[in-house]
C-alpha cells in the first residue's frame, strides 16, 4: 500500500508541527511549506527523530508562483498529495500589515491580509486539487481564527479577509460534494499555547491538532469552530 502525504502551509513549531505529529504518527509522510528553510529543517529533523518522514519546501504565500512550485516540488517527492492543510501564522512584522478597526478599513491594509490569508488559499487548493479530483479523493483543511465566525472589531480587515476565505472555503465543500474530495474549514476561537490574555480561553496545539485528524477521517461536515 502507498503511503499517503500531507502537505502543511505555513508551518512553524507551533500548530504546523502538531498536525504533522497527528498525521505522521498514523503513517503519513509530511510536507512542510514556510517561508525560512532553517525553521523548516529544524522542523523535519525533530519530526524525522520521532520516526516520521518530512521534507521542506520553502515558499512564501504571498509570492504564488513559488508557493505553486513548492506544492508540485512536494507532489514529486512524495509522489502524490492526500491532504493539504493550510494554516499560516501572522505574517508580521511586515510593512503594509496592520489591525484596522472596520472603519479603519481601507484598500491598502486589506489588500495584503487578502494576498495572504485568501489569496494564498485558493493558490494552494487549485495547484493539489486537480489530481485529487482525477483520483476521485483528496483532503483541503483551511484553518482561520474565531474571527471569521465572529468579528472582533480591533481585526477588522484581518477578519473581513479570513471571512472570505471562510465563505470560499464552504462553497467549496458544497461544490465538491459526491466528488470524493473534501474540503472543509477550522477556526480556531482561542488563545493558542499557554498564557494568553486574561479572559481570553488558552488552548496547546496538541490539544487542537487532533480535530484535523477527525476531520479527515469524519468527513461530515463543512466547518469546525473550536472553541476550547
Amino acid at each position: 500500500m502507498d503511503t499517503l502525504a500531507i502537505v502543511g502551509v505555513g508551518a512553524g513549531p507551533g500548530m504546523g508541527l502538531a498536525i504533522a505529529r497527528t498525521f505522521g504518527r498514523r503513517g503519513f509522510d509530511v510536507a512542510l511549506i514556510a517561508r525560512t528553510k532553517e525553521k523548516l529543517d529544524a522542523l523535519v529533523d525533530q519530526l524525522g527523530q520521532e520516526g516520521i518522514t518530512a521534507a521542506a519546501f520553502p515558499a512564501d504565500v504571498m509570492d504564488r508562483p513559488s508557493l505553486t512550485a513548492a506544492l508540485e516540488a512536494a507532489r514529486t517527492r512524495f509522489g502524490g498529495l492526500d491532504v493539504l492543510e493550510y494554516s499560516p501564522a501572522p505574517h508580521s512584522p511586515v510593512p503594509g500589515f496592520t489591525m484596522a478597526t472596520p472603519s479603519e478599513v481601507t484598500v491598502d491594509n486589506l489588500q495584503p491580509q487578502i494576498e495572504y490569508t485568501f489569496y494564498g488559499a485558493v493558490t494552494a487548493a487549485r495547484t493539489v486539487l486537480p489530481a485529487m479530483r482525477e483520483a476521485g479523493a483528496g483532503t483541503l483543511l483551511f484553518t482561520t481564527g474565531g474571527g471569521s465566525v465572529h468579528p472582533i472589531p480591533m481585526l477588522g480587515n484581518v477578519n473581513a479577509a479570513a471571512g472570505a476565505l471562510r465563505n470560499w472555503v464552504l462553497n467549496l465543500h458544497n461544490e465538491l460534494a459526491g466528488s470524493g474530495v473534501y474540503a472543509a474549514h477550522v477556526a480556531i476561537n482561542t488563545w493558542i499555547g499557554d498564557g494568553g490574555p486574561e479572559g481570553i480561553p488558552a488552548a496547546t496545539p496538541e490539544q487542537i491538532a487532533p480535530l484535523y485528524w477527525d476531520l479527515y477521517e469524519c468527513r461530515d461536515r463543512p466547518e469546525l469552530v473550536f472553541n476550547g
